[in-house]
């Protein structure tokens, strides 16, 4: 891996050099993901549409994760009237 020297600038700023930025397709205007890691700083272009595919399902993975098998809110509320109107006209 090639590694290479960038000066900091006055606000914090470096510029990317063009080899890494056409590498992973980071151009100008675009946002790109900064993360903090064990060894420093990870910039991030944009993602390919594997790396996409990959956190989508991650995702999704994690909301499966996370179902209950509880009644829902307006499931209840139906019960309580259900009981309510069974009182009033038994």
């Amino acid at each position: 891996m090639v590694e290479l020297k960038v000066k900091v600038g006055e606000k914090g700023q470096i510029l990317i050099p063009k080899v890494f930025r056409d590498r992973y397709g980071i151009v100008e205007g675009e946002k790109v993901s900064i993360e903090p890691t064990s060894e420093g700083i990870l910039i991030r272009g944009k993602p390919s549409p594997e790396e996409i595919m990959k956190r989508l399902e991650e995702h999704v993975e994690k909301i499966r994760r996370m179902r209950v098998s509880s009644p829902k809110l307006g499931d209840l509320s139906k019960a309580y009237l259900e009981m309510e109107f069974e009182e009033n006209t038994g």
